[in-house]
């Protein structure tokens, strides 16, 4: 099966051996006060940051994963609050880890320091963009002038040949502003727009939640725009479901909004896209999602070196001034029981798609307290999908190591399912 034929991308390598990516909070200094910051982030660097020595000690232990090493995110915080930065990068590059950056729309996201990591050999940026307007943005960010900054760097980066990805944060301020977005995302160019759907964590907690509706609307546009634009979801897992339901039920000349039961929500967004000019016919081949959750192919470093699942999920496995990262990754109990489908609980764990979504179990713990609770979220109901033989076909794949979705089985420690203690 070749690669535009899949539904949903498996990870080349094994999940439980190593990571995809490896995400590095480098600082918690910012000059912004965004409104759903994970990190809280406050103006001045914390002297227990990894240093200089540090930093490349962790590069060195994301290499020894094997080659290709996991990607290796550099975010914050603002990053380029470390005057590092760009000798990191450089030294990255040197061992054979590919490092991207994450900086935060601030003055500090100027045309030299673009070019200063861009010389020292990382493979892209990320930017974040949460509303098409100024104000949306701004007030979302919470400085003036942040929504000009990131357009302007935005545009630098391209000429200078980087690959840019724009992620934005979906919550309640910018439901109706997402066609204008993709809007801007295909105007000035970008390697993948990210629609991050909010993680009640940090300063986050005090953003209104979305329905379960809500949530299937937007997932499903944003499956209509990657037609447009090269689009992902970070922390919206049942983006793989619904790609799964939306090529059955295109195979099958049904009508995905009767069949899925989507809402006025989905509706307004169609329109609004074709309004701004957005054309949402076939124009590009789609980008299937990659099957990646937390803990399985992700992994995030904390500034002061604690290792967690995700950013979202502050639950600690170890530390890597203590121990390998590899180790912590491959054998901590709570990085293998993540991995483990039989943990799942509620319908996460009843549900058919569960080895392929999983849902956001940083949402879950975020939520609820536990990690393993089923994703509030999502409103799918276990067996209610009416494609359940050309489903289990698809699953299943056709024998071969490139089939769509035979996500490997990672064991819990001990082979048996068991409860992760919560390490704070």
């Amino acid at each position: 099966m070749n690669a535009a034929d899949r539904a949903v991308r498996l990870q080349r390598h094994d999940a439980g051996e190593r990571p995809f990516i490896v995400i590095w909070e480098s600082t918690r200094a910012c000059p912004l006060a965004c409104l759903h910051c994970r990190a809280e982030a406050v103006p001045d660097r914390d002297p227990r940051e990894l240093d200089t020595a540090a930093a490349k000690d962790l590069l060195d232990q994301v290499a020894a994963f094997g080659q290709p090493a996991p990607l290796f995110v550099i975010t914050g915080g603002d990053p380029f609050q470390r005057p590092d930065l760009a000798g990191l990068i450089a030294y990255g590059r040197r061992i054979g880890v590919r490092v991207a950056v994450s900086p935060s729309g601030t003055p500090t996201l100027t045309e030299e320091r673009l070019r200063a990591v861009h010389a020292a050999g990382a493979s892209g940026i990320s930017l974040s963009l949460d509303g098409s307007t100024a104000e949306v943005h701004d007030t979302f960010r919470g400085v003036p002038g942040v929504f000009r900054w990131t357009l302007d760097a935005w545009d630098t980066a391209r000429v200078l040949g980087m690959k840019v990805q724009i992620n934005t944060t979906v919550a309640r301020h910018n439901l109706h502003d997402l066609p204008d977005i993709v809007r801007l995302v295909a105007d000035h160019g970008a390697m993948l727009w990210s629609a991050f759907f909010l993680v009640p964590t940090g300063r986050g907690r005090g953003l209104g939640a979305l329905t379960p509706a809500e949530v299937e609307d937007v997932l499903n546009f944003v499956y209509d725009v990657g037609l447009t634009v090269p689009a992902k979801t970070t922390e919206a897992h049942h983006f793989r479901r619904v790609a799964l339901q939306r090529r059955i039920l295109a195979d099958a000349g049904d009508d995905h909004v009767a069949v899925l039961g989507l809402g006025p929500l989905y509706r307004e967004l169609r329109e609004r896209a074709a309004e701004s000019g957005l054309d949402t016919r076939v124009r590009r081949v789609r980008r299937p999602p990659l099957d990646v959750n937390a803990g399985r192919g992700f992994v995030f470093v904390s500034h002061t070196g604690t290792v967690h699942p995700s950013g979202f999920l502050p639950l600690s496995a170890g530390s890597v001034r203590e121990s390998p990262l590899t180790s912590i990754y491959r054998t901590s109990p709570l990085f293998t029981a993540l991995r483990a489908p039989g943990m799942l609980q509620g319908r996460c764990g009843a549900c058919e798609f569960r080895r392929v979504c999983g849902g956001s179990r940083s949402r879950a713990y975020g939520v609820t307290g536990d990690p393993f609770a089923e994703e509030p979220w999502c409103g799918y109901q276990p067996g209610s999908f009416p494609y359940q033989r050309e489903l289990a076909g698809l699953l299943s794949g056709d024998g071969d190591e490139e089939s769509p979705v035979r996500p490997r089985r990672a064991a819990a420690p001990g082979g048996k399912e068991h409860r992760v203690r919560q390490e704070r």
